[in-house]
């Protein structure tokens, strides 16, 4: 005899799941334990963690997947802990070692000298990207030639360190380890950053540790744990709130409402790049942009 089907839970409301990614764990494998959590296929993610790294990560569910490709997440700042004196595969504490550092090299190496190695890495800087990354060459992942045992070498391309402070010095017999702020743009390394720190100071480096504290206007204090979000599987923000903490708000009246609903233009705002425009009742029509005069819809999220 077979058994009665479950009833099947109805999907979650569209908005935000700020994730804090824990150690060990792909991007996509937050994603899949979210699915689960919240009951829904439809859920996506933006700006990737790498599986060592932990913090913020956003999530999209069900209609507010369609805001992923249009948020400012180019604004990224991280807690770090980089390792000098050896180099490895990876730039990181998983690979494996390539370089060791001569330790007689490395305890001469003077605060003064770390100093003017990380403000060499300040600013607008070209880097280049690290060869195990996601960063496509010919269609094709990075990490992916590399596994397939291709010697990859990526182009530098320009990325912008805004802060890069190191909180605290620890010197061992063979290595020297620092705490560090990074708050970086979109694209930006980290591990690149303690790569190149070990490699201009003769000693070679990699990336122990990082936690992502904020992407663009998400922070850690919103974030959640999988483990709380299993105890209490509710948004971060609902798609209103999401809308309004990521774009520049608009707020129209009930006729400009009507014709963003049904897809049509309405007056221009004069707000640079995409915003959300926002019916009286203060929920979210669509994110919209300006152009040649009138404000068109890039998404709509709340159709007639």
């Amino acid at each position: 005899m077979s058994r009665p089907k479950e009833p099947r839970r109805p999907a979650p409301p569209p908005g935000l799941l700020i994730v804090d990614k824990p150690a060990g764990m792909t991007s996509h494998d937050v994603v899949a334990r979210a699915r689960r959590i919240m009951g829904t296929r439809k859920i996506g993610h933006a700006g990737t963690l790498d599986p060592m790294a932990t913090g913020v990560l956003v999530l999209g569910i069900e209609r507010a997947t369609k805001l992923l490709g249009h948020l400012a997440l180019d604004r990224k700042t991280y807690l770090a802990t980089l390792s000098l004196g050896s180099s490895t595969t990876t730039d990181d504490a998983e690979g494996e070692v390539l370089t060791e550092g001569d330790p007689a090299l490395l305890a001469k190496i003077t605060d003064e000298q770390l100093a003017t190695g990380v403000a060499e890495l300040t600013g607008d800087i070209q880097q280049v990207p690290s060869a195990v990354s996601a960063v496509k060459i010919d269609g094709k992942r990075a990490y992916a030639r590399v596994r397939a045992g291709e010697d990859v070498v990526l182009p530098p391309r320009p990325v912008t360190v805004y802060r890069f402070d190191v909180l605290a010095t620890r010197r061992e017999d063979d290595r020297i380890e620092l705490d560090a702020v990074v708050e970086c743009s979109s694209g930006t390394y980290v591990r690149a950053l303690a790569r190149d720190l070990g490699a201009g100071l003769g000693v070679g480096g990699h990336l122990l540790a990082l936690r992502r504290t904020t992407v663009g206007p998400f922070t850690l204090a919103r974030a959640r744990t999988l483990d709380q979000l299993e105890e209490t599987p509710e948004l971060s923000l609902d798609l209103d709130a999401a809308v309004a903490a990521a774009f520049p708000r608009r707020d129209v009246d009930a006729a400009e409402a009507q014709a963003v609903r049904h897809g049509r233009a309405i007056p221009a705002a004069g707000i640079d790049g995409t915003y959300g425009l926002f019916a009286p009742d203060g929920r979210v029509l669509a994110l919209a942009a300006d152009t040649e005069g009138v404000a068109r819809s890039v998404v709509v999220l709340l159709p007639a």
